[in-house]
Formats: C-alpha cells, structure tokens, sequence
C-alpha cells in the first residue's frame, strides 16, 4: 500500500509542480491574508493520550485564511485555514480546509465566501492511541473558532479556541503538515506518502522563484 501511496503522491506532486509552473505561484491557495493568532488549549473531555489535545495549554502563531482556487474575493471558494506555531521541538503546522463537519461526510469540502463563518476540517486524519482522529474549527464569534478533535464517526469534543487578530498582509509562510507535524500527533505512512511529493513540489517552485 505504500508503495502504490509512494507512486500516486508522485503524480499528484507532478502535477502540483506544472501547475505551479504555470500559475507562476502557489498552486492551491494563491491567495490570502496572514494574521498572528493564539491558540489557547483547555484539554479535550475524554484522554487521547496525546498531551496537545488532552492539556491545557497556549500556543502563539500565525495564521493564514486563503482561497484554494484563488477566485476572487466574493465569489465561492474552498477556503482555507492554516495555524502556524513553534515549541521547543520546532514548527507545527495545522492545515484545515472548509468542509462539512457531520460524521462520515468530514472530507467533503465546500465553497464558502467568509473565512469567518465557514467551518473548517482537517483533510486527512491523524494517529493517536485512540485510533484515527480529524480536527476542525468552527466559527464562535468574533475573530475566533472553537477547535476540536474527533473519531470520523465520532462527535466533537472541544480542546481549544483559536483567537485571530489583525490582517498583516500575506507573507510567505511555508507550509507543511508533513515535515512540521502537530505535537504527538503523526500521519499514516500511507497519507503521508501521498501529500509529502506534493508540498515539495510547491515548496521548490517557490524557493525558485525567490
């Protein structure tokens, strides 16, 4: 299964690289807006065995809110929220896309306008002790979501709220669930190898292009 994981993450990153080529940008979420943001952790209900989800804690980052098309302001887009922080271990990297956020139908993304009202998922699940879990965040209020983790068939258990604050633009920001993973939590082998092509594909088109 890796093996054919290895071979189809190729193609895909083939295709990411020429269309990034082609686009002279990012080839998923040309545009977009960075803001700082703090992610302040109070545990999830029940333990996952994974001390980022089941413990109080904060997190100060980055995030970006993007358009995956890259359609102008306005128009339906899959949009995108990424939350970027470090720890003494390094850089984390959370990618969520919006998507709808009842059991089983947590991968089906939708087109939203507002990156404030949309709610958002992960794309892929992650392994805990627990078994496979999704993340999301959901719109709470003003500039701030409620972040939650989840079996795919499972309800949501909230372990966080994430506070946004003022645009400042859109810097680069190199993104990357794979090399930059969430604390204790990993990627199966097999989606790992799927995404990984693709994010250095994109990563290399812009280190040329700097």
């Amino acid at each position: 299964m890796s093996r054919v994981a290895s071979a189809a993450g190729s193609v895909f990153g083939s295709v990411f690289g020429a269309a990034a080529a082609v686009r002279g940008t990012k080839p998923l979420h040309p545009r977009g807006s960075v803001h700082p943001a703090e992610l302040l952790r109070t545990g999830a209900r029940d333990a996952w065995g994974v001390p980022w989800l089941d413990e109080p804690g904060r997190d100060r980052g980055l995030v970006r809110l993007s358009r995956s098309i890259g359609l102008p302001r306005g128009w339906p887009d899959v949009l995108g929220l990424a939350f970027r922080f470090t720890d003494d271990s390094g850089a984390h990297d959370l990618l969520l896309a919006s998507t709808r956020t009842a059991p089983l139908v947590r991968h089906a993304v939708l087109l939203r306008r507002d990156p404030f009202t949309a709610a958002y998922s992960s794309s892929f699940t992650y392994d805990t002790p627990r078994g496979p879990v999704v993340l999301a965040a959901t719109p709470r209020g003003q500039r701030s979501f409620t972040v939650q983790v989840a079996h795919p068939w499972s309800r949501w258990q909230e372990f966080a709220v994430l506070h946004v604050a003022a645009d400042l633009g859109d810097p680069p920001v190199d993104l990357d669930p794979v090399r930059n993973p969430l604390p204790g939590l990993s990627l199966s082998p097999v989606l790992a190898a799927l995404r990984a092509p693709s994010y250095a594909r994109a990563r290399a088109h812009r280190d040329d292009a700097r």
